[in-house]
C-alpha cells in the first residue's frame, strides 16, 4: 500500500527569521528547513554566540542579527515568516513587537497557563497576525500516513485511540522545567492531546490524573493518565510514565487507532532510549483482508526533524494562498490549551475519596 507521508511544500517558499537559538532550533527547526529547502535570513538570540554557532553549523542561515529590532526590520522588509522558539511565557511580549499582519509560527505550548494562551490569542487577533502554533506531531510522516488511510475509509469509523508512553526521559536536559508548577501535560502530553484533537475534535469529557515520580521530586508531575470521552462508543486514552529506568527492553511509545474496519499501530520511536531514539514503525490490519495478518509500511523519517517541515510548510502555504487551510492556527491551538487546563483541573479536583463511601 502506498500512503502519503510528506506534507505539501509551498511552491515559492518565503524566507524565515528565527527568534531564539536553543536546542530545538539546532535539533529540529534548522534540520527540517534544510530538508525542505527553506531559506533562513537570520537568527537573533540574546546570547549572540549561540546564534553564531548555529550559523556556523547550518549553511542555510545567512545572518546573525545584533538585536531583535534589526531582525524585525529585516523580516518585515523581506516578507519573512517570524519563527518564535522561546520559553512559552515570553511569546506575548515578542508578539506585541511584530508588525501588524505578520506571519508567525509560535513554539508550543501556547503559553504556560490558559490565561497566557488567551493573551496570545487576543494579541494575534488584534494585530491580525497570520499565526500558528508548532504542534508538529500531527505532521510526522507516520501521522500523515495514518490520516491518509483514514481519509480513504480503510479503517471505517474510528472509535478508539490509545497513546502509551513508558520510557525514561532525561529531564535534566531542560533545566527550566525544574522551576515550573506544571510539566508533563503542558510540555509533553500536550502533543498527544493536540494529535487526538486533530483526528477526533474536542471531547465531551476528560478525566485526568498527573503525579510526581518518587525519584524526581524536584520536578512537577511526570506521569499522567487521561481519558477523553467523545460519545457512547468513542474514547481516547493517554498514559505516560517518564520514569521507567529499567532499560530499553520494555519501554513503549505507541499510538494505536482502531476503527470498525481496521487498526493502525505506530511506534513513536523518538521517545524510546531518548535522545538517541529508535526507528519509527507503522503496522496495520484490515478486517476485509482475510488472508493476511498485520502488515508493515516503511516509514521515511520520524517526529524530529521531519514533522517540523509540516508546521512551517502549512503556514507558508496559507500565507501564500488563504484558501489553503491552517489546521494548527492559534485559534485551533487555543482549543488544545483549553483541554490542557481541563486535564489539570480534573487531576486537582477529580476522583472519589474512598473513605467517603459508607
Amino acid at each position: 500500500m502506498i500512503l502519503s507521508q510528506q506534507p505539501i511544500l509551498p511552491k515559492k517558499p518565503l524566507p524565515i527569521v528565527i527568534i531564539g537559538a536553543g536546542g530545538i532550533i539546532k535539533d529540529a527547526h534548522l534540520p527540517a528547513y534544510t530538508m525542505a529547502g527553506f531559506k533562513v535570513l537570520g537568527i537573533y538570540n540574546k546570547t549572540i554566540s549561540r546564534a553564531e554557532a548555529l550559523k556556523n553549523d547550518f549553511d542555510i542561515v545567512e545572518h546573525v542579527y545584533p538585536s531583535l529590532e534589526v531582525l524585525i526590520s529585516e523580516g518585515q522588509k523581506h516578507n519573512a515568516i517570524f519563527d518564535l522558539a522561546l520559553p512559552a511565557n515570553l511569546h506575548a511580549e515578542i508578539l506585541e513587537q511584530l508588525p501588524d499582519g505578520s506571519p508567525v509560527l509560535i513554539q508550543k505550548p501556547m503559553g504556560e497557563t490558559l490565561e497566557e494562551a488567551k493573551q496570545i490569542l487576543e494579541i494575534c487577533n488584534r494585530k491580525k497576525l497570520i499565526s500558528a502554533v508548532n504542534f508538529q506531531l500531527r505532521y510526522a510522516p507516520y501521522i500523515i500516513a495514518a490520516r491518509d488511510m483514514i481519509d480513504r475509509g480503510l479503517l471505517g469509523n474510528i472509535y478508539d485511540m490509545e497513546l502509551m508512553v513508558c520510557v525514561y526521559t532525561p529531564w535534566h536536559l531542560w533545566d527550566f522545567l525544574f522551576q515550573l508548577p506544571r510539566v508533563e501535560i503542558l510540555y509533553h502530553s500536550v502533543h498527544y492531546l493536540d494529535l487526538i484533537r486533530s483526528f477526533l475534535g474536542n471531547p465531551q469529557k476528560i478525566y485526568a490524573s498527573t503525579l510526581k515520580h518518587p525519584k524526581m521530586k524536584a520536578l512537577a508531575s511526570t506521569r499522567t493518565t487521561m481519558i477523553l470521552d467523545y460519545d457512547a462508543c468513542t474514547q481516547a486514552r493517554i498514559i505516560t510514565n517518564h520514569g521507567h529506568e529499567f532499560g530499553l527492553k520494555h519501554q513503549q511509545s505507541y499510538f494505536k487507532i482502531e476503527g470498525t474496519k481496521g487498526v493502525i499501530k505506530i511506534r513513536i520511536g523518538l521517545s524510546m532510549d531518548y535522545p538517541r531514539g529508535v526507528p519509527a514503525k507503522f503496522e496495520y490490519k484490515l478486517l476485509d483482508d482475510k488472508q493476511s495478518d498485520w502488515k508493515e509500511i516503511e516509514i521515511k523519517g520520524g517526529w524530529f526533524p521531519e514533522a517540523f517541515v509540516g508546521t512551517m510548510a502549512g503556514l507558508q502555504r496559507h500565507v501564500l494562498d488563504k484558501s489553503v487551510a491552517l489546521p494548527h492556527s492559534t485559534q485551533d491551538a487555543f482549543e488544545t490549551m483549553k483541554l490542557v487546563e481541563a486535564a489539570y483541573m480534573s487531576s486537582e479536583k477529580g476522583g472519589i475519596t474512598i473513605s467517603n463511601i459508607k
